[in-house]
């Protein structure tokens, strides 16, 4: 739904060997449709992109991570490739700039291996989610339901398997990432029509530092 995603500012967290179509392909998708995309990664400059075991084009980064505010955004794009996620969950910013998105239940979309950080920002826990198969154990040992279908959409989470799965899963991140956002603005529009008596939790006080499901 363009109306609800158009001018949004998405997030897409990556670094060094980052999958490169499945950073590029759904960027094309969110761009097209209106949203405002902004490559975030650990340095200033660019990234490497990898097409498979081979090196793809430099990806000029638009924003350092340091300089980056998960308020800032209203969704995110987690893109795969195996050393691009398993680089970034050792950085502890990284980690808690996906928390901060799941914690805010903002929109969030990752494929492959992407899934990873979500395991790293313990955000799994009760939720039904797909990755490459080699995470299968990791998400299930986080307290998640792994099933291989090519794109699973559980609550503001999106996520897909592989590379082949990347027209499904830009499809769907477009729609509900373009319903999420268009909700999230009624309810806006309503809490400040009707205020409520109390506020809201703040991120920080929801579920503590993880981001998982309450059962």
């Amino acid at each position: 739904m363009e109306l609800g995603i158009k001018g949004r500012k998405v997030a897409i967290l990556a670094t060094d060997g980052v999958e490169q179509v499945e950073l590029v392909e759904p960027r094309k998708a969110l761009d097209a449709a209106g949203a405002v995309t902004h490559l975030i990664a650990p340095k200033d400059g660019s990234i490497q992109g990898m097409n498979h075991d081979e090196k793809g084009d430099m990806l000029p980064v638009d924003r350092p991570l340091a300089q980056a505010h998960a308020g800032d955004y209203d969704a995110l794009l987690l893109p795969g490739g195996v050393k691009n996620p398993d680089t970034l969950r050792t950085i502890p910013e990284a980690v808690q700039f996906v928390r901060e998105f799941m914690l805010s239940e903002k929109p969030v979309a990752a494929i492959c291996h992407g899934p990873w950080m979500l395991v790293e920002a313990d955000a799994v826990s009760g939720r039904t989610l797909t990755s490459w198969p080699s995470l299968k154990t990791d998400i299930a040992n986080a307290g998640g339901r792994w099933v291989d279908q090519a794109v699973v959409v559980d609550d503001q989470l999106v996520t897909s398997r592989k590379p082949e799965d990347i027209p499904a899963f830009s499809a769907t991140i477009v729609r509900e990432f373009g319903n999420r956002l268009y909700q999230a603005s009624v309810d806006e529009t309503s809490e400040q029509s009707f205020p409520a008596s109390d506020p809201p939790s703040s991120p920080t006080s929801i579920g503590g530092t993880g981001a998982a499901r309450s059962p």
